[in-house]
């Protein structure tokens, strides 16, 4: 799976390609929005605002609205323990 985390206008995008199911990315997310992940801070959970999850298997998009950095997103994909069993 690629990953590529670009910084937009309101917030940063990811994009997911290759080997990449989307309901992982969903299941990622809901972790996330429920804190049973320890991927990031709390801190940097609480300036993210909405989370959106678009596409299909094989190239999923992930918007994060909010005031974050690219960097504090693509460390927490490292940590990602859906992303990285």
């Amino acid at each position: 799976m690629k990953k590529s985390v670009d910084t937009t206008q309101s917030g940063v995008k990811i994009t997911f390609t290759g080997e990449v199911r989307k309901q992982n990315i969903v299941k990622m997310v809901e972790n996330c929005a429920t804190g049973q992940c320890e991927c990031m801070s709390d801190a940097t959970k609480k300036k993210i605002q909405n989370m959106e999850v678009k596409g299909e298997d094989g190239s999923v998009e992930l918007e994060l609205t909010g005031d974050i950095a690219k960097e504090e997103i693509e460390a927490a994909l490292k940590r990602s323990t859906v992303l990285n069993p």
